[in-house]
């Protein structure tokens, strides 16, 4: 803005310039270059690049994710994806809503990741744009479950793959110590610091650790038995009727018969009591990029990591917002 006198009244007006940042000492165009080059690199580097103070680097970036919002609008979601994120130490979370059509986050919000913060989602939605909702992708924590029942009931509810098969890891490694706290003297050096080879993909290891994977399940048949299960639950997913889904998990499930893996059982009865969320990924209707909310919260860890010891939540409620939206 910059002040004009009036030639009728004689009083003085500000004139806006629309070229002006909400800084008038820059432009738009410096403020987009400046959030463009924060969104590969950190506040600290981009200020001493360009000789600015921390602080302004900082408010330039927030000006121009801002930007980014408003030309992207709100939408009209009918695919979501539901997680929750740790902001801190101490339990401390906000709740993160994709919209899975778009590949985009379009919520961050909440107190923790209980039933009321998941409720402020569709109340900012409201009622009209909530009963557009198809599907709702989530883990199987039942606040998200009952907030999604009661403002969105006509919403299919889908239970995320990674977060189930993140479950069957932890059995498989509560099976691991189990066999080492059972094991003793040399039979247990086949199984200690092996955690993360058993739990690794198979062709993300490396060519020793294919080689000590295959050293491990030879050594210890249990072991053995729970990594081939573990393996072979990811089937389930690839079934176009329930009804072969069905009949696949219950033979999964008898198999478990005799092999003393009662972490394996106790995963298990979960996946029953669940099934319906499990199921419903069977219909056409409701085949969405389940790796889409696994890698989102990937990119956000790295925001996290880039954006240590920063404790302005409106910063970060800004980078999770725009990190999956085009350059201005």
């Amino acid at each position: 803005m910059r002040r004009v006198q009036c030639r009728s009244c004689g009083s003085v007006k500000r004139e806006r310039l629309d070229f002006l940042a909400s800084n008038p000492r820059y432009t738009k165009r410096f403020a987009y270059y400046v959030g463009r080059r924060c969104r590969q690199a950190s506040i600290r580097d981009v200020a001493k690049e360009l000789r600015l103070d921390w602080e302004t680097v900082k408010t330039l970036e927030k000006q121009y994710m801002e930007a980014q919002l408003a030309r992207a609008g709100r939408g009209g979601p009918k695919a979501i994806g539901i997680d929750e994120i740790s902001i801190r130490k101490g339990h401390s979370y906000r709740i993160v809503v994709s919209d899975l059509e778009r590949k985009r986050p379009i919520w961050f919000g909440g107190q923790d990741r209980s039933e009321a913060s998941m409720a402020q989602f569709y109340a900012w939605r409201g009622e009209r744009k909530s009963h557009r909702i198809r599907l709702a992708v989530m883990d199987m924590w039942k606040p998200f479950r009952n907030a999604t029942t009661a403002a969105a009931p006509q919403a299919a509810i889908l239970f995320d793959k990674f977060h189930i098969m993140r479950h069957l890891g932890e059995a498989l490694d509560r099976v691991r110590k189990a066999e080492y706290a059972r094991l003793s003297g040399k039979d247990r050096r086949f199984i200690k610091g092996q955690k993360y080879t058993l739990l690794s993909h198979h062709e993300n290891l490396s060519l020793d650790g294919k080689r000590s994977l295959a050293l491990l399940l030879a050594a210890n048949k249990r072991l053995n038995t729970a990594y081939l299960l573990k393996e072979t639950f990811g089937q389930l997913w690839n079934y176009r009727r329930e009804g072969w889904a069905r009949r696949f998990f219950d033979n999964w499930r008898a198999s478990l018969k005799w092999q003393r893996l009662k972490p394996y059982e106790r995963f298990a009865d979960m996946i029953d009591r669940h099934w319906d969320g499990i199921a419903a990924y069977c219909k056409p209707e409701n085949k969405v990029s389940l790796g889409f909310v696994e890698g989102l919260n990937n990119k956000i860890r790295v925001l996290q990591r880039r954006a240590y010891g920063l404790r302005d939540e409106e910063y970060l409620r800004l980078k999770v917002l725009t990190c999956m939206l085009p350059a201005l």
